[in-house]
């Protein structure tokens, strides 16, 4: 055992650093936080505590099927050093806590890209906790995956996630295999500190917005919602704070301090353009693109992923062009998130 891991009662720096450690062997960092109050060293850090997961829709239509999901440790360990404080603001604000967050993530990745012996057993052991199917893969061996970054951002077969009504250009589609809710703007955040750009921001106030929350066991890839031409992108600096939405239903800013990228998508079809913002979280690394500025792409081709971590994107439409699906905008007056695919349909442009 590590001296991280010898004395953590009160002390959750030094335990999501021990949760890091590459000689950590006592506990998966995917491991579900449910299961981490009953083992040694984070017991007392996390018995007790609320917020262990959130409920998820898991089936369309006007009664879904609901199930609790557990948060991974490495998130609720994130989520106790962030809020521990009374004064939950001046912590988003907290340059000490910023700057861990930020060090154990660059610190994870590192790690997840590294190749050796080790790497297959990692992987195997990611598959078997998130029961993940590999059939739908392009690669399906998991041998043929060098570093465990590579199989988190994993390609499907690309009959795996067909879009819905693909003549059909006004539908949008989901950009992810996530939890998704759909709201209209003015909620949690401003437009404009998202955006970083007050005269951009302008063209999606009181307009439609969609959340893809991405858990560390889905596909990691993301997919243009709509056929559209890739505009130029904008990178923003910030943190790495959990975007787990216990985390966001404190109606903290997480979204506008977080690492992220910001692309204007032109629509032809129903002439709109369309905010693009995808999202670093804990443990996220990097945001990658595939697709560079003036490509066209096809409702579900597709257009980035995220390294290892729970990370999001966000779409933004302008006020008046979007008729969310009516289950789905249920679920979200809820506060309640739906399991939804890359190219499933979630709403239609009006």
């Amino acid at each position: 055992m590590t001296e991280a891991h010898k004395d953590t009662s009160g002390n959750y720096e030094d335990a999501l650093k021990g949760l890091v450690d590459p000689e950590n062997h006592e506990m998966d960092v995917h491991a579900p936080a449910t299961t981490a109050v009953h083992h040694g060293w984070l017991h007392s850090l996390l018995a007790g505590t609320a917020h262990l997961g959130t409920w998820v829709a898991t089936s369309r239509g006007d009664n879904p099927t609901k199930i609790f999901e557990s948060i991974p440790i490495y998130v609720r360990l994130g989520m106790q050093l962030l809020y521990r404080g009374k004064e939950q603001a001046k912590l988003l604000g907290n340059s000490h806590v910023e700057a861990l967050l930020q060090q154990q993530s660059i610190k994870q990745g590192k790690l997840f890209d590294q190749t050796g012996p080790g790497v297959l057993e990692h992987i195997q052991g990611f598959v078997k906790t998130y029961e993940i199917d590999c059939s739908e893969l392009l690669h399906p061996n998991i041998a043929d995956y060098k570093t465990f970054n590579s199989f988190f951002y994993r390609q499907l077969r690309p009959d795996a996630r067909p879009p819905a009504e693909p003549e059909n250009a006004a539908v949008i589609s989901s950009a992810a295999d996530c939890r998704l809710v759909v709201f209209e703007t003015g909620q949690k955040f401003t437009i404009a500190s998202l955006l970083d750009d007050e005269k951009l921001a302008s063209k999606f106030e009181g307009g439609s917005i969609a959340i893809f929350r991405l858990a560390p066991a889905d596909y990691h890839r993301y997919h243009s919602p709509l056929d559209a031409t890739i505009g130029p992108t904008k990178n923003i600096e910030g943190t790495y704070y959990t975007v787990n939405p216990v985390a966001v239903n404190e109606d903290l800013n997480v979204f506008t301090k977080n690492r992220r990228d910001v692309t204007v998508l032109s629509v032809p079809a129903v002439g709109v353009d369309v905010g693009w913002v995808a999202v670093g979280a804990m443990l996220v690394g990097s945001i990658n693109h595939t697709k560079e500025e003036g490509s066209s792409v096809k409702r579900g081709e597709d257009m980035g992923y995220f390294a290892y971590g729970g990370s999001t994107c966000i779409a933004l439409f302008p006020p008046g062009k979007v008729q969310w699906d009516a289950d789905l905008a249920k679920n979200s007056e809820g506060q309640l998130e739906t399991l939804v695919k890359v190219g499933e349909r979630i709403g239609t442009f009006v």
